[in-house]
């Protein structure tokens, strides 16, 4: 169990800090409106995911396991080019544009159709999170279920934690953002390292 909660729960995290539209939305939110009205926003996913995931799940679950094998590989190889971005944002960081949102309890949906919208999720499932799951849930339903809940919380939990220092120091965020950006970039190439590693191993051993 604890392998596959470790995996959920990196993979969330570094998902939380990663630049994109459903972060800035969050961040400018939260300068524009505060904390409290943004909060909710960090749930978007839990709403948002629901339909991506149905979508990824049932068309892998109808491909060869040499299919999956694939994905697992190619999914490391993107997390890699995904560590190679972090890094260069971590060098060249700036704090997200802020925008105008809306007021009041819209947020939460507002967010959700942002993360909807937002290409990554699609990504991060197709190549990552589906075949990690599914080769969770083969081994045991409890492993699926503690990967799933780990990275859901994982990462509500650190962007969440991420809007603190936009809520009341704007001074602190890009150090704050700079930071775990390098933490991410760290975290991406060591995951990505572990899926290659793990998908040539299982290539190797299936090979007469």
């Amino acid at each position: 169990m604890l392998p596959h909660v470790v995996l959920g729960a990196t993979y969330g995290f570094a998902a939380a800090v990663q630049p994109g539209p459903f972060q800035t939305y969050l961040v400018s939110s939260t300068l524009s409106h505060g904390l409290r009205r943004t909060l909710p926003g960090v749930l978007a996913p839990l709403l948002s995911d629901v339909p991506i995931v149905s979508l990824v799940l049932l068309v892998l679950t109808r491909v060869p396991p040499a299919a999956l094998l694939g994905l697992r590989l190619a999914g490391g190889v993107f997390l890699l080019y995904l560590a190679a971005g972090a890094y260069a944002a971590f060098r060249t960081y700036r704090a997200p544009q802020v925008h105008q949102p809306s007021q009041g309890t819209r947020t939460l949906f507002k967010a959700a159709v942002v993360n909807l919208l937002n290409p990554n999720p699609y990504i991060s499932w197709s190549l990552i999170l589906g075949p990690l799951l599914l080769e969770a849930w083969r081994a045991a339903p409890a492993y699926g279920i503690g990967l799933l809940v780990s990275f859901y919380a994982t990462m509500m939990a650190a962007t969440a934690l991420m809007l603190v220092p936009f809520a009341g120091a704007r001074a602190l965020g890009p150090a704050i953002g700079r930071a775990a950006l390098g933490i991410s970039a760290a975290a991406l190439a060591a995951f990505g390292v572990y899926q290659i590693w793990a998908g040539g191993s299982s290539l190797l051993q299936g090979l007469p």
